[in-house]
């Protein structure tokens, strides 16, 4: 017995970036009334200049669909060309139904594939792949990866080693056929046996039980440590994989985790001095798996992105677990939703 396959495509490429801050501006200033920190040790530490948080009108379904309407009109598709859609998140509260299913209902598209995945910080390349390898396989035309997260939701703000770090906001791409290959095979894996070192406080069943929100905990030196060890290593073959070698990169966009892990992976990897990278947790934070799209489509707004420049990736985080690959980007200049100067911080009710 023989059965029919899918006709297969010679490749897949992003034809399309969208990115979407939500609108409350969070500075270092305005979080050290609760903090024993300074302004001057926040930016020291970790490069951090401000953060943005949502509003309550920002969901995590919100900033995602806006993030793929901005991708889709980048890439000149309307939403009934999308097929499946893959979304990356960490703080979707409700179990089911997906916020990819959430996502389609909104582009009006109800009837795609649509499914999310959980990969921590490395979330968008994980579903880059995933993308990546349903276009070549012939199973889906066009594909939705986005990654969005509230990570504001989960912030201790009395947590001296973590409230600075984490911001808000989505990313999306799409993913269609080409002629020739314009996204490397991924670079992943991971190391299980430091799971906890990235984790929240309490499970939800236990949050129901006892009416309080769970926090992200990190243990920020061994997960710095890993970091300058291992990923140093797994973006070097990120670009081997991908049949190139450090002097054909035109941008690196690492996961904003720290600045201090991007210097270090810049000295290891010695990317040439026209290499542009990625510094967006100055103006973000830690974003999780959505900061690589949003720091692709800030250096898109800032006019540093040409037609089919070569951009080495690589996400990392909770699990522990990392990726990376190469990716070709298209021409054109998506745009980002801009957010006042410094408005004042309002109450969050799920973290009073």
């Amino acid at each position: 017995m023989t059965l029919r396959s899918t006709p297969l495509s010679p490749g897949a490429r992003i034809l399309g970036v969208g990115a979407y801050e939500p609108s409350r501006v969070v500075t270092n200033e305005d979080l050290l009334a609760r903090l024993d920190s300074s302004d001057e040790w926040i930016r020291q530490r970790t490069g951090i200049v401000e953060r943005r948080w949502a509003t309550p009108d920002e969901t995590v379904t919100v900033m995602a669909a806006e993030a793929s309407r901005r991708a889709l009109a980048h890439a000149g598709l309307d939403a009934g060309a999308v097929d499946a859609i893959v979304v990356s998140t960490v703080t979707r509260f409700v179990q089911w139904p997906a916020i990819a299913s959430r996502v389609a209902a909104a582009l009006g598209i109800p009837s795609v594939a649509a499914f999310d995945l959980s990969a921590g910080c490395a979330g968008f390349c994980y579903a880059l792949a995933q993308a990546d390898a349903l276009v070549r396989a012939g199973t889906a035309g066009h594909v939705l990866v986005i990654a969005a997260d509230r990570l504001s939701d989960m912030t201790d703000l009395a947590d001296r080693s973590t409230a600075f770090l984490f911001g808000d906001g989505a990313g999306a791409v799409v993913v269609g056929p080409s002629a020739q290959p314009g996204i490397g095979p991924v670079t992943w894996g991971g190391d299980a046996d430091q799971a906890d070192t990235i984790t929240q406080t309490q499970e939800w069943t236990d949050a129901l039980a006892s009416g309080t929100m769970p926090y992200i905990v990190m243990a920020g030196q061994k997960v710095f440590k890993w970091a300058m060890t291992e990923i140093t290593d797994v973006t070097r073959r990120a670009i081997e994989a991908a049949g190139l070698t450090p002097a054909d990169i035109d941008l690196f966009v690492p996961h904003q985790a720290n600045d201090r892990i991007t210097d270090a992976l810049l000295r290891y990897l010695k990317l040439p001095e026209s290499v542009v990278v990625s510094r967006n947790i100055r103006r973000l934070g830690n974003t999780s798996a959505s900061s690589i799209p949003l720091g692709i489509a800030r250096l898109y707004a800032d006019g540093l992105v040409r037609p089919d420049a070569a951009c080495l990736m690589v996400g990392f985080g909770a699990g522990l677990v990392y990726a990376g690959q190469v990716a070709l980007l298209p021409a054109g200049a998506p745009g980002t939703v801009p957010g006042p100067v410094n408005p004042p911080i309002p109450p969050n009710p799920l973290n009073p």
